[in-house]
């Protein structure tokens, strides 16, 4: 048995194993609304996880861009005048913060590589 909350309009705000306080009902682990819950809540986490790597991803985008830039393999130019203003954008912005360098560090001592 798993112990609900729902809201004034009877939607289900809260599952828990064990009672508690601001309980207002009580369902069987195999109830059709038990199961969309838990899948709701399964769905939310990989979203989260997929917007988090999307955010990584594009910093790992940014920092290639600019290395190939640095190489001269590519010319801000060559790129569209939408991804020039984005890329001008960032850069300033972290240029701000301290450069790409220290961006570096900060997350290789965050990872525990230093």
């Amino acid at each position: 048995m798993l112990y609900i909350q729902r809201d004034e309009q009877g939607k289900l705000t809260r599952v828990e194993a064990a009672e508690f306080d601001e309980m207002t009902g009580a369902l069987p682990a195999d109830d059709q609304e038990i199961q969309a819950w838990y899948a709701n809540l399964a769905m939310q986490s990989s979203l989260l996880q997929l917007k988090q790597s999307d955010l990584d991803m594009i910093r790992v985008l940014d920092d290639l861009i600019s290395v190939l830039m640095i190489k001269g393999v590519i010319r801000i130019t060559d790129l569209p005048p939408a991804a020039q203003s984005k890329l001008l954008s960032r850069n300033q912005a972290r240029e701000a913060l301290g450069g790409i360098s220290r961006l570096i560090v900060e997350e290789e001592d965050q990872a525990g590589l230093i």
